[in-house]
């Protein structure tokens, strides 16, 4: 049985690496590089507003009333998106958004679909957390 000394010396060590790692992982956490435009985060504002995520996903997470949305802009066009914005369907109800709201949307989305894809079975996790495309 190991002493209190030992006990604390090893206690010790275990703080020592956790902090060190806690550290380590938070200097190395990945920057935005770009940022995003007005019009872009008008876009993320409209998505919010009207809880887009209680029926569609985007990465993979939200409702799944209505489909993944992540990459639709570069397999659908953004003429595709604005005929369900503009008119609705049975399910997605017509929200009477205007011409500014719509176009905000389509930036917002062209700007998640540059971001990768929403398939998260082909992510690559990482040991310290982190994941790759």
């Amino acid at each position: 049985m190991a002493s209190v000394n030992e006990k604390s010396i090893i206690l010790g060590l275990f703080i020592t690496g956790f902090l060190f790692y806690s550290f380590y992982l938070y200097a190395t956490l990945p920057t935005i590089s770009k940022f995003l435009t007005n019009n872009t985060e008008r876009g993320k504002s409209t998505w919010q507003r009207y809880n887009c995520t209680a029926c569609h996903q985007v990465y993979g997470l939200g409702g799944f009333l209505g489909p993944d949305l992540t990459n639709t802009y570069s397999k659908k066009g953004p003429e595709y998106i604005k005929a369900f914005l503009l008119k609705g369907t049975p399910v997605m109800p017509d929200f009477n958004l205007s011409d500014n709201e719509i176009n905000s949307l389509l930036d917002y989305m062209k700007n998640i679909d540059a971001s990768g894809n929403a398939d998260p079975r082909s992510f690559i996790i990482n040991r310290d957390g982190t994941i790759e495309q």
